[in-house]
C-alpha cells in the first residue's frame, strides 16, 4: 500500500498521516484506533502489527495469505462503547477474495 492513497480505515486521510504511525510503533490512543489500525493493518498486509495487537496469535503465514489475497473494501463503524476498563466496538468489515463476498459484522470487546 502506498503511504499517499487513503487509509483503509475510512478517515478519509492519506495512510502515512493515520494508521501508519499506529504500524510504524505509535499507541493508539483507545479501543476505537486500535480496531481501525487493525483493519488497515490488514489491508496494507502488515502482519507485525496484527500479531502485536492480536489476543490470540495466529500462524504468521495465514495472516500474509489473508491479507495478500483479500480486497479490503470498506470498514464501518456501528457502535463504540467506552468505559473506564473496558470498551466494544460494533463493526461491519467489507472485503472481497476473488468474486466472493466474506464480509461480516463483529462486536469486540477491549480490556
Amino acid at each position: 500500500m502506498s503511504p499517499n492513497e487513503k487509509c483503509p480505515c475510512g478517515s478519509g486521510i492519506k495512510y502515512k498521516k493515520c494508521c501508519k504511525a499506529y504500524h510504524d510503533g505509535k499507541i493508539p490512543k483507545d479501543a476505537l484506533t486500535l480496531m481501525k489500525s487493525r483493519y488497515s493493518a490488514y489491508a496494507a498486509g502488515e502482519v507485525k502489527y496484527i500479531q502485536k495487537t492480536a489476543t490470540k496469535q495466529d500462524d504468521i503465514d495465514d495472516i500474509k495469505i489473508f491479507s495478500k489475497n483479500s480486497e479490503f473494501k470498506k470498514l464501518e463503524i456501528l457502535e463504540f462503547i467506552e468505559a473506564k476498563t473496558e470498551a466494544y466496538v460494533t463493526f461491519k468489515a467489507t472485503i472481497f477474495q476473488g468474486n466472493n463476498d466474506i464480509s461480516f459484522t463483529e462486536k469486540r470487546r477491549f480490556i
